[in-house]
């Protein structure tokens, strides 16, 4: 799997990175994931692998967004969604700008859940998000119901706006500006592949 993205986790000395999502390798690994049982509530795309594998393919087709995997010394344990707000449903929520850019996750692996990754990963993922010379600031929308979600999110230097009925969950609108993220987080170390 080629990176793109990665950086040392200092208190672990693991190395964590994000890499593309391929439909061949990663279908099993991502249906697998979408039934478990502390995703399910949440991304409700428990499909069977058929109609799953047509709903990644489409995903993958979206050229709005990039799907990726969250490594862990290079073993996959997240599935992220770094998508452009402009042309995305959450757009018509806020006063965008151009370059704004949202964020979906999910820890897929049960073995991963609580043992603090879930915050290092979000910052990293906002931090190469932050790249994007265009991008000041990163959105999220958690489910109203994901409480550790948004916890999370706040941990990372998100605010809350307000909530939003989207098509499939009542979320709360957050955000994450580049000085908020810069104020909140120094940045370490990280290799960038484009």
């Amino acid at each position: 799997m080629k990176n793109s993205y990665e950086e040392m986790l200092k208190d672990c000395n693991q190395q964590l990175s994000f890499v593309k999502v391929e439909f061949e390798r990663d279908l099993d690994t991502l249906h697998k994931w979408m039934h478990e049982d502390h995703v399910i509530p949440y991304w409700n795309l428990n499909f069977t692998k058929e109609k799953f594998a047509v709903h990644l393919k489409k995903a993958l087709a979206d050229t709005h967004q990039t799907l990726y995997l969250g490594c862990l010394d290079s073993i996959p344990m997240s599935y992220w969604e770094s998508y452009w707000v402009k042309g995305d449903i959450i757009e018509d929520y806020y006063e965008s700008e151009e370059g704004d850019q949202g964020i979906h996750l999910l820890i897929g692996d049960p073995d991963y859940l609580g043992k603090g990754l879930a915050l290092p990963f979000l910052r990293a993922m906002v931090k190469f998000q932050l790249l994007t010379s265009t991008t000041k600031k990163v959105m999220a929308e958690p489910d109203i119901r994901n409480a550790k979600m948004i916890y999370l999110f706040e941990k990372c230097g998100f605010t809350p706006i307000k909530e939003i009925e989207l098509p499939d969950k009542t979320a709360l609108l957050m955000s994450c500006t580049r000085g908020n993220f810069e104020r909140t987080w120094k940045y370490g170390e990280a290799t960038i592949y484009l």
